[in-house]
């Protein structure tokens, strides 16, 4: 064939090919508005989650899609997300000590919201090939190649579009200046009252914590070794674990005063830890060894070593056995089945394993882990996946005791009817005394008190009349009523705010119609302006953010592609006519390749180059034939 009939050819297919699918942005728009309502949770209470569901719906709109949104308890939220009973939701990394690595490898659970989110991934990638990439990163010992495997796994679910980064999470605290003393906490549930000092006034001090609600409901049983309703700020005060997480990454002695790492025969690791001498748990009871391996008995006991329960973290994975060494009641020996980095790390966790007085467990100090153990008693029995594996009769605990800075008082307590007319019990009131034992100090707050509330203004009236003197978290104020605060320059108040700690994201649930189309995906990330609602909604001390992880966390400072930007045209017009669309750009991206290969053999006849390049779905082509000196002629056919 002769180059000029080629490159007329293939301009004509081409030609053809775009007039049958041009549209409209009307058209397109009036065609997403055919695309079925988006289904999206948002948590009843998260003052910041409330105020930015009306913007985001907005700007749904604004492309023709049509937003159903759900209000919901915290238990039903939980509930809906652990079903995959969702197209959107609001998320947020773990922070600081969990990303990425806890955060990641807890997709394996099937509880998960992203677990259930990930199950649409467009071939050829798959949940289980991201899993296991994820498992292979966290064995890696070399810190070059664990870094370059850290980026082919935050490129893998990039490229899927299935969460969008919003802004970075920041805990704000805002404290009568009465109290002295303030430190950040370096966890998102960390909130160090115990460092705070009473200069005037009580020793009695008030506190609006922030909690996985948003606004505080209830501590919950206050169990240390299960999940929710137990919140983390009241466990974080209550019980400590082995280790701490500190500025930097850096992990500082806790209820262990030292430890030391060797290699073993089988690829693994022991580490060997000497624990604080001297301390008793809030009823009197010795800490030493025979107390932390009660708790690790319990915690890692046949099912619970599974993703479902515990097993969402690595500790649960790896941890091949724990003794206590000989006679020493003061040093545990705890051995992993491979080399896993974060080991250290993941001990300074608020839960699960953290550690309770032998005598709180369900038959105290005798308690057996498969017939009693300490994880809550309505969780039932226990059923492992695998034959060999006893299963676990949970029997919760009967007293709230560890060796944390402050000890359970009391609590008050009522009954509410949400909106949906379930009742719900919360705590109206909950007491915490100052451990005055605590080897790390007594604590100069002598009563502390948590104080439910039932709306934001009332927390905020509450500071600013004194009779709250700490509101401490996340989601307790919106964003624009913490920055009015700020600018009141009140000079009984001190706003304190802390760097970017977590990630808020978007979460969009692959299998689920219509999100379970990567292109419905795409135009709703393009469609959401994260720059205006930042600043509108946010109060102007928070930036929005193009990753999932902040970068200043281990492995995260990676440049991604292709970026998620705002673009309300390219929004409108992904998702339009997708069937239609779809066959359209695979018969033109087959036509393009056949009249290509045409081109370029007539062009070599003629000793001369051809380029070509055809963009499936653009509906346009563009040929430079370059001639004889490096002259160059580029036929453009649209």
């Amino acid at each position: 064939m002769r180059l000029s009939t080629a490159l007329t050819y293939l301009g004509l297919l081409l030609h053809s090919k775009s007039t049958s699918a041009a549209v409209t942005i009307e058209d397109a728009r009036a065609c997403n508005a055919e695309v079925e309502a988006i289904d999206w949770l948002i948590l009843e209470g998260d003052a910041n989650a409330e105020a930015i569901e009306d913007e985001v719906r907005q700007d749904l709109e604004k492309i023709g899609f049509k937003v159903n949104t759900r209000f919901l308890t915290k238990n039903d939220y939980n509930q809906a997300r652990l079903r995959g009973d969702f197209g959107l939701s609001f998320s947020e990394t773990w922070g600081t000590p969990y990303d990425p690595h806890s955060y990641v490898s807890a997709w394996e659970a099937e509880d998960n919201a992203n677990h259930n989110a990930l199950a649409g991934l467009v071939a050829p990638s798959s949940r289980d090939e991201l899993l296991s990439m994820v498992e292979d990163v966290l064995q890696e010992e070399n810190q070059i190649v664990r870094q370059a495997k850290w980026n082919d796994v935050h490129d893998y679910y990039h490229k899927q579009a299935m969460m969008l980064p919003l802004w970075g999470r920041r805990i704000v605290a805002i404290i009568n200046s009465r109290l002295t003393g303030y430190q950040a906490g370096h966890q998102q549930f960390d909130f160090p009252v115990h460092k705070l000092v009473p200069v005037s006034g009580s020793t009695t001090v008030t506190i609006s914590p922030g909690a996985l609600t948003g606004r505080f409901q209830t501590v919950g049983n206050m169990d240390p070794h299960t999940y929710n309703p137990n919140e983390f700020f009241s466990n974080n005060w209550l019980y400590e674990g082995l280790v701490s997480y500190g500025p930097e990454g850096t992990i500082f002695p806790a209820l262990a005063e030292s430890w030391t790492i060797t290699d073993t025969a089988s690829g693994g690791q022991q580490y060997s830890f000497k624990l604080r001498p001297g301390v008793k748990f809030h009823d009197g009871a010795e800490w030493n060894c025979q107390a932390a391996k009660l708790n690790l008995d319990h915690v890692l006991a046949g099912a619970l070593v599974e993703p479902v329960w515990h097993g969402w973290y690595g500790v649960p994975k790896y941890i091949k056995d724990w003794e206590c060494a000989g006679d020493d009641d003061m040093e545990l020996i705890m051995t992993t089945s491979a080399k896993f980095y974060p080991f250290l790390q993941e001990l300074s966790f608020i839960r699960p394993l953290r550690f309770l007085s032998p005598n709180s467990f369900a038959e105290g100090d005798e308690s057996d882990p498969y017939t009693a153990n300490s994880c809550e008693r309505g969780w039932g029995t226990l059923e492992s996946e695998t034959v060999s594996i006893p299963n676990v009769e949970c029997a919760g605990i009967r007293n709230v005791s560890g060796t944390g800075p402050f000890a359970f008082a009391s609590r008050e307590q009522s009954v509410l009817t949400t909106a949906d007319f379930d009742e719900i019990r919360v705590d109206d009131l909950v007491e915490f005394t100052g451990n005055q034992d605590y080897w790390g100090g007594a604590p100069a707050i002598e009563t502390l008190k948590v104080v439910r509330y039932d709306s934001a203004d009332e927390i905020q009236a509450a500071l600013l009349d004194g009779s709250l003197d700490v509101m401490w978290g996340d989601g307790v104020l919106p964003s624009n009523s913490i920055t009015d605060i700020a600018a009141m320059n009140d000079p009984s108040l001190n706003v304190h705010v802390g760097e970017d700690i977590q990630n808020v994201v978007l979460l969009l649930n692959t299998a689920t119609p219509p999100l379970d189309d990567i292109r419905v995906r795409k135009s709703i990330i393009h469609a959401i302006n994260k720059s205006a609602l930042v600043k509108k909604e946010l109060g102007g001390f928070t930036e929005p953010v193009d990753n999932v992880f902040p970068r200043s966390m281990p492995y995260c400072d990676v440049d991604l592609t292709p970026h998620w930007d705002y673009d309300l045209e390219k929004a409108i017009l992904l998702s339009c006519d997708l069937e239609t669309e779809s066959a359209a750009a695979a018969e033109a991206e087959s036509a393009a390749e056949a009249a290509t290969a045409e081109a370029e053999s007539a062009a070599e006849a003629a000793s001369a180059t051809v380029s070509v390049s055809a963009a499936s779905g653009k509906n346009a082509l563009a040929i430079s034939l370059k001639v004889g000196l490096g002259c160059a002629l580029l036929l453009q056919f649209a």
